[in-house]
């Protein structure tokens, strides 16, 4: 059912189908609500170090996760000491966790999961992500970086980075549930376009790099050179699994993909019919390690940005006064 609602509402909102009446006066309400919301909400809480969220103005996914390790990785290089918060999308409970080798994706998320696997940094998720983001600075923590976070203003911030798909854009510019937005695009610091080979003036292009297959038994690692020349299976539940099916074929690979709904709980009956080996995101693959899959393998996908907008972000920092020598 999710997945046929998800199709229906995806030729509306990117497709050319226009949005009946009732979704628009479903838009129209939502809309009313969101501003009584908005009204209701208290002042930012400000941080004693800088807070720089991710985050995008339509539903589904656009590229984040990738993004937020990358900016992880190079404030780290820079000398801060980064900690992640997210809400933990599609998690068991709303509590604070604090994500360890020991936490499984089903308490702490899958995203939370796959930044700490691939930082090591300290990630915490809170539906509160004040409360989350004052744990990290008391734990040491000299930046924040927050995931999924432009909607949720009770934390103030520093840096906003807007992430758009390049493909997608704002699809047919409506509000939620008769358009893909969220809220109405308005400026950040930042934009970066996902999937762009380039972007518009005042955007940064984001494109994607595609890592060794990791083995999701044993760890064995693999170029994907090495699954040319014979048919494999391909499974994604991100918010655009055609990109990644699109990167793989790019690598020469002759694939029967499956795509599934971002952030789908797999089972080991998704995999039946599919010719081994079987190669899956990252973000999928913390959810399927302890299925049995025999031959299944993990595909890294790298944020691939330019030099010239980590310059930038640099000199934002350094311009607020926060200087790493």
């Amino acid at each position: 059912m999710r997945a046929w609602l998800e199709a229906w509402l995806q030729r509306r909102w990117y497709g050319g189908v226009r949005p009946g009446v009732v979704l628009r006066g479903l838009e129209h309400l939502y809309r009313r609500l969101a501003a009584r919301r908005r009204a209701r909400e208290p002042s930012p809480v400000t941080l004693p170090v800088p807070v720089v969220v991710v985050g995008n103005f339509t539903a589904g996914g656009t590229g984040k996760t990738p993004l937020c390790i990358a900016l992880a990785e190079h404030l780290r290089r820079r000398g801060f000491r980064p900690g992640i918060v997210s809400r933990g999308y599609g998690r068991r409970d709303a509590g604070p966790v604090r994500v360890t080798d020991a936490t499984p994706p089903s308490a702490c998320g899958d995203e939370p999961r796959l930044m700490f696997e691939r930082t090591g940094l300290p990630v915490q998720v809170d539906a509160d992500r004040v409360a989350a983001a004052r744990a990290l600075v008391a734990d040491g923590c000299n930046l924040v970086l927050a995931d999924d976070g432009l909607q949720h203003r009770a934390l103030g911030r520093d840096i906003e980075i807007e992430v758009v798909d390049a493909r997608r854009r704002y699809g047919n510019g409506h509000l939620l549930p008769a358009g893909p937005l969220r809220e109405a695009p308005r400026p950040t610091t930042f934009r970066v376009v996902s999937g762009a080979t380039q972007a518009h003036p005042g955007e940064w292009p984001m494109g994607a790099l595609l890592g060794d297959a990791l083995a999701l038994a044993g760890g064995a690692r693999r170029p994907l050179a090495q699954f040319a020349g014979q048919r494999v299976g391909a499974v994604a539940a991100i918010g655009d699994p055609a990109r990644f099916f699109a990167a793989l074929a790019a690598a020469g690979l002759e694939l029967e993909a499956r795509a599934f709904p971002d952030h789908h709980a797999f089972v080991a009956a998704d995999f039946a019919g599919l010719p081994a080996p079987v190669l899956m995101t990252e973000k999928d693959a913390v959810k399927c390690r302890g299925l049995g899959l025999a031959d299944a393998w993990a595909v890294p996908m790298h944020a691939d940005l330019p030099i010239e907008f980590f310059h930038a972000l640099d000199g934002k920092l350094e311009a607020l006064g926060h200087v790493i020598a």
